[in-house]
Parts: structure tokens; C-alpha cells; sequence
């Protein structure tokens, strides 16, 4: 959590979570976006196989193969997610997931609402690092961005449903990149066709009590 009195935190705060309070428009869909580093972990030994009534063994040791960076984007009140994953995590890679948001996931939107976390590189400017400045800014029109506080990553709805995702599909050691994509990619498809959604219960009146050492004190001068 932030220090006491932290108006910048409150501020933002108080703003995402109007935005959760809006009620569910498919035409204007609220989205949360969150990133997750992956890292790739190989058998230093083969494992022993399954047996009835036994599980698998698998030695302590560990090879590292790397890592890569997994982004999702989540509709809560929609119970619709994506997620990709890329080697890398720069400008050029969130915008490329942008686009991919706005053309190809709700293409016929009139206005997409994104939630994310103020990252270095989520920004509009990383989109002009991509593409020409009239489909940067194409894109960029298409979106209604509002920014979690620093250090208030638990605002984003999208970092629930990762931890969803590292519980019921990341529990075991994945060694490459191909692999990952695979698992995840049935993870979505099975997590899509229940249509699950976020049934977020944290309001603004609530944030007024519960955080209210966060709130700035202020002081009537007297006339």
C-alpha cells in the first residue's frame, strides 16, 4: 500500500473504480489489461512415470530455459479474456497487443475502456514507435484509458484472473515457448466457453472507510 494521505493514489483509485461501477455495455466494453513474466523451467532429470495409485516424481532440480512475458486482457462483466505470449515486453509488443484488442477482439466496439497499470510502456506513445502517426492515432481514439495507482496493481481485474490462470494452468514446469502457447490457448478457449466473470464488490464508499488513511486530511481555516 502507498503512505498515508496519498491523494494520487486516491485519485486514481476513486476513478477505476467508478469505471467498474458502470453497468455491463457490450458496445462499450470495459477491458483490464495485465502483464505477467514467465520464466521456462526444463527436467534437469527425467521424471519417474505415474503409477496407480502414486503420482508422478519429478527431481527438485530445475534447468532454466529462459523467459518471456505473458499479457491478458480480461472483459469482466463480459467473461471474455486473451492472452498471448511474447519473448519480449516492450513498446513495440504492447502495441502490436493494442491493435490486436481493438481490431481483431472488439473491432465493432464504438469505444473500448481499458484498465491497466502505468507501466513504462503503456503508453499512446508507444503505439507511434509501431505504426504510422494516422494509425497510432486510429487506434489510440478507440480507447478510454484509465491508469491503477502506483503500487495499487490489486485495482486490475486483469492480475485476478492471472492468478487464476498461473493456479489452473501454470502448476507444472513448461520448457519452451511453443509448449506455453499451447497451454494457454486451451486454458482460454476453456475459460471463454463458460463465459466465467469477475464479480467485483470493492466501491468507492467502501475505499472512503476501509482506506481511509489513504484520504488527505484536510484542514477548515477559520474565516
Amino acid at each position: 500500500m502507498p503512505p498515508k494521505e496519498d491523494a494520487e493514489f486516491v485519485a486514481c483509485m476513486e476513478d477505476v473504480l467508478d469505471v467498474y461501477e458502470r453497468p455491463y455495455n457490450p458496445a462499450v466494453p470495459v477491458v483490464c489489461m495485465d502483464e505477467k513474466p514467465y520464466q521456462f523451467l526444463g527436467e534437469a532429470r527425467q521424471p519417474l512415470p505415474m503409477r496407480p495409485g502414486d503420482d508422478q516424481k519429478i527431481d527438485s532440480e530445475y534447468v532454466r530455459n529462459g523467459t518471456c512475458s505473458i499479457f491478458a486482457f480480461i472483459e469482466p462483466l463480459g467473461g471474455k479474456r486473451h492472452v498471448s505470449v511474447r519473448e519480449r515486453r516492450t513498446a513495440t509488443d504492447w502495441a502490436e497487443e493494442i491493435k490486436y484488442l481493438s481490431d481483431v477482439l472488439y473491432p465493432d466496439a464504438e469505444k473500448i475502456v481499458l484498465v491497466m497499470d502505468n507501466l513504462n510502456t503503456h503508453k499512446a506513445a508507444s503505439l507511434y514507435k509501431k505504426y504510422p502517426a494516422e494509425e497510432a492515432r486510429r487506434i489510440i481514439k478507440r480507447l478510454e484509458i484509465h491508469y491503477t495507482p502506483k503500487h495499487g496493481s490489486w485495482l486490475d481485474i486483469a492480475e485476478i484472473e492471472l492468478n487464476v490462470m498461473t493456479r489452473q494452468c501454470l502448476s507444472r514446469r513448461i520448457d519452451n515457448i511453443g509448449e506455453l502457447r499451447t497451454e494457454l490457448a486451451a486454458w482460454e478457449v476453456e475459460r471463454n466457453s463458460i463465459q466465467a466473470t469477475v464479480n467485483w464488490q470493492f466501491r468507492t464508499s467502501d475505499a472512503r472507510i476501509k482506506l481511509q488513511s489513504l484520504y488527505p486530511s484536510l484542514s477548515v481555516n477559520a474565516v
